[in-house]
């Protein structure tokens, strides 16, 4: 799959990927086996236990939310793919200098 080995060739020190259970495919684990040294692991909902965070899934939702506050963000308004992803770039920037900003003061 051409996309793990440019993203494996980008985040080298990266070494475990969690993924929702929609991905919990044997096609995929097999690419990740032959990448070598990345884990899959997908995250699984307890049976009959009713709603429950599940672990690390709830760090993607909070992040999804705070790009959801900004207003260009809050609906798919953009046409192009670069575009959209140049506006979530700069949400996270914004974030992160309100946080380096309120810890300096």
């Amino acid at each position: 799959m051409p996309v793990l080995t440019r993203l494996k060739s980008r985040f080298a020190n990266l070494q475990i990927v969690w993924a929702d259970t929609a991905y919990a495919g044997p096609q995929l684990a097999q690419r990740f086996r032959d990448l070598g040294s990345w884990q899959l692991v997908i995250v699984r909902r307890q049976p009959d236990t009713g709603f429950s965070v599940l672990p690390k899934r709830w760090i993607v939702e909070r992040t999804f939310a705070w790009i959801g506050r900004c207003r260009r963000l809050a609906k798919d308004f953009e046409n192009l793919a670069y575009t959209a992803c140049a506006f979530v770039l700069l949400a996270m920037i914004r974030l992160m200098l309100r946080r380096l900003a309120r810890a300096c003061s």
